[in-house]
């Protein structure tokens, strides 16, 4: 029997602001805060969709799918890379980019993977339920911008 290695999901967020400085959040099925962002997407066999070219513009698709704002990537949040264990047993490579807002007036929506979007400045994220790895580059995004 061949050997298959185990794989780690990546997921590609990014740490968006509003016109007035707050970062945007979805908040999940499990009831925490979290960065808007996902999976790289490797196609479909028939070409109907296309695979994902880059990080960066995975996560300009993912947050305009999953808010209506378009956005352009910046950089890495330095520190922004982490391992997130959201249930026992399962790890999720994470890969934090700053983003600038395109979009940055208009009202996000919440796509049907969420259940709520918030708009929160830098003051209230401490104080949210949301992972850690979040909250520091959320904090580095903030310092950098």
């Amino acid at each position: 029997m061949p050997y298959t290695p185990p794989l780690w999901p990546v997921s590609i967020k990014g740490v968006a602001l509003d016109a007035q400085g707050r970062v945007l959040l979805l908040r999940n099925e499990r009831d925490e805060w979290e960065l808007p962002g996902g999976r790289l997407e490797v196609g479909s066999p028939d070409g109907s969709q296309a695979p994902d070219i880059s990080p960066e513009q995975a996560l300009e698709r993912e947050i305009e799918e999953e808010t209506g704002w378009k956005i352009q990537t910046a950089s890495l949040i330095d520190g922004g890379t982490w391992i997130y264990e959201p249930i026992p047993g399962r790890r999720v490579l994470i890969v934090t980019y700053g983003c600038t807002v395109l979009t940055p007036d208009q009202t996000p929506l919440v796509s049907h993977e969420h259940k709520q979007v918030g708009l929160f400045p830098a003051d209230e994220v401490p104080s949210l339920t949301i992972p850690e790895g979040y909250k520091r580059s959320i904090a580095a995004w903030y310092a950098q911008a």
